[in-house]
């Protein structure tokens, strides 16, 4: 009989690094989890800041424990080194920064990887069902020898939960991340797994989110999950919070292409804190899978339509693209001025196919959103014509994938804005980003641009210069 995967949840009510320590050390010599050769860990910051996002990411003292834990255990180490690449542009050396790792990664004199400067190679995938068959990585990436993955346990708002197997998102740089980040979501996160396999992994549960990614509600969980499979791992923690795994799309499809199990009785789940435990205390535990009509319908200034999609599998809705953007994009006006749906101008947020007219209210402004996006109808007496100029994943060629820079993306959407004239905007994209919802928003509804906020706006304009400076020298090195 083949031996069960083995998943860990261990108790862990604070952040104390060297309780944190203890636990990890424990955790891998349980799971005969040695690390060796090129030991790279992967956590999740996605988005970090102390005030505005603080329960985002893996926190510091979490990324603390595991390095000195991993110290402790490792044998024939040849580099150890923490990498990833953050969301919606931002640059990681920002990141990083407010996350607190930079005194820690100095702490331990270890490596850093900022996958938003390093050089990505081509990775050629062999199943019959990948979406594509070359995607790009990191090369610290592609030449790890003992991957160890650090998730945040949280809620997403369009895959339900975002755990081992969507960490690897980070792995891509924007310009290749966003490439089939649609509907197709779900899909190229199973994808991602081909490319390597964590050997290690620790999920920091201490404080879980809530709802959304970018800016979620803290749950005190107080736990830690490990083990060496993410399927196995996903699984455990998706009942801890009482969601069918079969529900947590990238889950069923990363375990139908065999990448581990999802079914309860084939885990071998152990530790000091009981499943039973967490579910009634998880039993309250908030998601938020909920199309955006619904979503801001009370709202008094952001109205949104929704039509139809193009592809077969997924016709009522796009939960990786457009309409998810628009509500982590609100979240993120809401962290910086909670006010702002009340002071807003009004605007109606179109995305799909949608036919009939929109029946605007006075002064009430367009975003036609996403490459998908198709109308035709009068406004202000004028005809319109919105053309979808969606294109399938077969004719996204991902060698060709456009910049997803920062500052280009903001002097382009002010430009476009500045020197549009007109009640409504068309905002192309497959899918549009946060970053692009962002400005959008901003011009259309005349409100404060997050971007140039003086609290934001040094920092991430630094990290951005540097950025530049050195992804510019590593590929001179390369």
């Amino acid at each position: 009989m083949k031996e069960k995967h083995k998943v860990l949840i261990m108790r862990c009510a604070s952040y104390n690094a060297k309780k944190i320590a203890g636990i990890i050390k424990q955790g891998m010599e349980e799971l005969n989890a040695i690390p060796s050769g090129n030991i790279l860990l992967k956590p999740n910051v996605v988005i970090a800041h102390k005030k505005f996002f603080p329960h985002a990411f893996t926190r510091a003292e979490f990324v603390d424990g595991v390095i000195a834990a991993t110290k402790d255990m490792a044998k024939e180490v040849k580099e150890i080194s923490v990498g990833e690449r953050s969301g919606i542009t931002i640059p990681t050396r920002y990141s990083f920064k407010q996350a607190g790792y930079l005194e820690v990664i100095k702490k331990h004199g270890i490596k850093t990887y900022y996958f938003d400067e390093t050089k990505h190679v081509p990775f050629k995938l062999e199943k019959d069902v990948n979406l594509r068959k070359n995607m790009f990585f990191p090369k610290p990436i592609v030449d790890c020898d003992f991957l160890i993955n650090l998730p945040k346990f949280k809620a997403h708002p369009w895959t339900r939960l975002t755990l081992s197997l969507k960490n690897f998102i980070g792995i891509q740089d924007d310009k290749h991340r966003l490439v089939d980040h649609n509907s197709f979501l779900e899909h190229k996160i199973a994808d991602l797994q081909e490319v390597i396999q964590p050997k290690f992994i620790a999920i920091d549960a201490i404080t879980a989110g809530q709802k959304m990614m970018l800016t979620p509600t803290p749950f005190d969980m107080g736990a830690i999950v490990m083990g060496t499979n993410s399927c196995a791992v996903d699984t455990v923690c998706a009942h801890m919070v009482n969601v069918d795994p079969k529900d947590v799309v990238h889950l069923k499809f990363s375990s139908e292409r065999g990448f581990g199990p999802i079914e309860l009785d084939k885990i071998a789940v152990s530790g000091d804190f009981p499943l039973e435990e967490i579910q009634k205390k998880t039993k309250n535990f908030q998601f938020c899978m909920e199309h955006i009509d619904s979503y801001f319908d009370k709202s008094p200034n952001l109205r949104c339509t929704v039509g139809t999609f193009p592809e077969k599998h997924s016709p009522d809705y796009c939960w990786g693209g457009c309409p998810g953007s628009l509500q982590e994009t609100m979240h993120i006006f809401r962290a910086f001025y909670p006010e702002i749906e009340k002071e807003m101008g009004k605007v109606r947020y179109v995305v799909g196919k949608v036919e009939g007219p929109l029946n605007l209210e006075p002064g009430e402004k367009v975003i036609f959103a996403g490459d998908c996006t198709s109308w035709e109808g009068e406004i202000d007496g004028e005809r319109v014509t919105i053309e979808s100029v969606y294109k399938t994943t077969s004719e996204v060629d991902e060698k060709k994938a456009k910049s997803n820079d920062l500052i280009k993306k903001i002097i382009f959407a002010t430009a476009h804005g500045f020197f549009n004239r007109k009640r409504y905007i068309r905002l192309k994209g497959c899918p549009t980003s946060v970053a692009q919802n962002v400005n959008y928003i901003s011009f259309m509804a005349k409100i404060p641009n997050i971007n140039f906020d003086p609290r934001l706006v040094f920092g991430v304009n630094m990290g951005y210069c540097q950025m530049r400076f050195k992804r510019f020298f590593n590929h001179l090195l390369d």
